[in-house]
């Protein structure tokens, strides 16, 4: 006899499901960082925050705060160096 008891049908039945969740947060996570690294190069090629969330259906805040203007944020840097020199 194992040190396990067997499993029932129901047992089975939320390991399975266990697993499947657990095969859908690697896919959602591996989606997740594809669509960011996406939204940050539409940045990057001038696309609006107003735009990408139409296309996402995201928040413009969230899309935003994910994918931050990179213009502004040179612009912030070269500011930074100016008053630090």
């Amino acid at each position: 006899m194992s040190a396990m008891k067997e499993l029932d049908e129901l047992d089975r039945r939320v390991v399975d499901a266990t697993k499947k969740r657990v095969r859908a947060e690697v896919a959602f996570n591996s989606a997740d960082a594809d669509l960011r690294e996406l939204l940050r190069e539409a940045r990057a090629a001038g696309k609006g925050p107003s735009h990408l969330a139409r296309l996402t259906g995201f928040t413009r805040e969230w899309v935003a705060k994910i994918a931050p203007d990179p213009k502004r944020a040179r612009d912030a840097s070269a500011a930074r160096n100016i008053a630090e020199s």
